[in-house]
């Protein structure tokens, strides 16, 4: 489970791991040079972010990060968590506004505020989501929906309406955040991995729609991650982020179940998650700067692990079942053994 929240390789690099609440330590951080990320021979030019999901774990520290870079930003907040006043005030080139992503007449607000404060967009960044934490059976019609529409829906919104301004502009970046859960199932988190899932499937495609206009995506799925921003504690955010928690019914609720395994995560590490939002949010920065981003970007050793160990099972289980697939040549040694039908069992192939 995530602190809530291109084409080539997998990228991954060191957003990880425990180090104290000062944005100085993100200062050695450096995405790979292939990637041309900002550099004293590639200085970065000021760029136009709208920032969605503002107001969680990443958002705060990635808005930080732009704007004390010199960047400017547009910092979205959520309808039925913010107000409007909450928003406003944050840094003399940030504007801050409201929105939901489910609806988009709210999403296309953003954009025309946003054209219409600063002149241009440059980097959209949608850091918003929402997830219930419980079994799958456990979760009713209205949970499963609104996860699909805020975190599936609500990204296809932002998409649809900027994507004809980047066209035009002949130039624009997605960062669009998914999650370890985008990659694996995690019990207790069913539905929003799979609208994680959808989000993948969705950007992976979409990246070969629209390279010819210049217009780059990338995935960012950031494992475990904190706020370590140095006002945290004045200004904390809730353990359980942008999640909310179904009871769970007789079936899932003895405590080793492992329909509870992700409410288990969450109250065990508390706080105390290993991976940095403010080495993300720099990682995240030069993400947007770069010329060459990757597809996806892992930030945190355990989302190296986690989808590492997944993509190794697929790969076992692929090897187990080839047989299945690919009869054996003709000059290779024949079997002895025969089935009762007289062909050799290995050579069955379903694709013939």
């Amino acid at each position: 489970m995530d602190a809530n929240e291109g084409g080539g390789h997998a990228s991954s690099t060191g957003g990880d791991d425990a180090m104290s609440p000062d944005s100085s330590k993100a200062k050695g951080l450096q995405l790979p040079i292939s990637c041309e990320p900002p550099s004293a021979s590639n200085p970065a030019k000021q760029l136009v972010w709208i920032v969605y999901g503002a107001t969680g774990h990443l958002g705060r520290s990635i808005v930080r990060n732009a704007l004390s870079k010199g960047d400017l930003v547009t910092a979205v907040g959520r309808t039925f968590e913010n107000t409007f006043e909450a928003m406003q005030d944050w840094h003399e080139n940030c504007l801050g506004t409201l929105c939901d992503v489910r609806a988009r007449e709210s999403v296309g607000y953003v954009v025309e505020k946003t054209l219409s404060h600063f002149g241009r967009i440059d980097v959209v960044a949608n850091c918003s989501g929402y997830g219930v934490i419980g079994a799958c059976e456990d979760q009713d019609d209205h949970e499963l929906r609104n996860q699909f529409e805020t975190n599936f829906m609500g990204t296809l919104n932002i998409i649809q309406l900027t994507l004809p301004y980047f066209r035009e502009q002949g130039a624009g970046r997605y960062l669009i955040f998914s999650s370890t859960s985008g990659a694996l199932g995690v019990p207790g988190l069913g539905p929003y991995c799979a609208t994680k899932y959808a989000v993948e499937g969705l950007i992976e495609a979409m990246l070969y729609e629209i390279d010819s206009f210049n217009i780059k995506a990338t995935l960012v799925e950031p494992g475990l991650v904190r706020r370590d921003e140095p006002d945290w504690v004045k200004n904390p955010l809730p353990t359980w982020g942008h999640f909310v928690i179904r009871p769970a019914s007789e079936p899932y609720s003895h405590a080793t179940s492992p329909a509870l395994h992700a409410k288990r995560m969450v109250q065990w590490l508390g706080d105390k998650q290993p991976t940095s939002a403010v080495k993300c949010a720099e990682l995240v920065w030069q993400l947007a700067h770069c010329s060459y981003p990757p597809l996806r970007l892992l930030l945190g050793s355990y989302a190296i692990e986690s989808i590492r160990d997944r993509l190794r099972s697929i790969i076992e289980e692929l090897e187990d079942w080839k047989h299945l697939h690919f009869p054996i040549a003709a000059d290779a040694p024949v079997n002895e053994e025969k089935e009762d039908d007289g062909e050799d069992a290995t050579q069955a192939d379903i694709g013939t």
